[in-house]
């Protein structure tokens, strides 16, 4: 199981939509991908086209994301106090704490956000 990074949105669902071959890949291969809470508000919130935001409910409906919930508000508290620079990364945090609860690898573009992350299992490609 693989959870998406808001980057990874971004990047395979506007502009270029450089990561959509890939995306497309993980489908077609069975891969089952999946979108947190946390990471459809980070879509959500940026300025997204209709289309984009058809692709987005087309791939990973809305309804779908998985909860950011007690379980694992309490993980991202512990990543807080583990990694040596928490301060502006509290949603990078939350999120890869949802990977570690859900026992999903995390497809981020920005792996320096998470290389520090003990445990979690970090996938970075375009």
């Amino acid at each position: 199981m693989i959870l998406l990074d808001t980057s990874v949105m971004v990047d395979a669902l506007t502009g270029r939509r450089r990561s959509r071959p890939v995306l497309q890949r993980e489908i077609e291969r069975g891969e089952r991908l999946i979108l947190a809470t946390l990471v459809l508000y980070e879509w959500l919130r940026g300025p997204r086209l209709p289309h984009e935001l058809a692709s987005q409910e087309a791939l990973f409906p809305r309804d779908m994301a998985i909860p950011f919930g007690p379980v694992e508000a309490a993980k991202a508290a512990d990543l807080y106090t583990a990694v040596s620079r928490p301060r502006g990364r509290e949603v990078d945090l939350a999120i890869a704490a949802c990977a570690l609860c859900w026992d999903a690898t995390l497809w981020t573009l920005n792996t320096k956000d998470f290389n520090d992350i003990p445990g979690l299992d970090v996938l970075g490609r375009a």
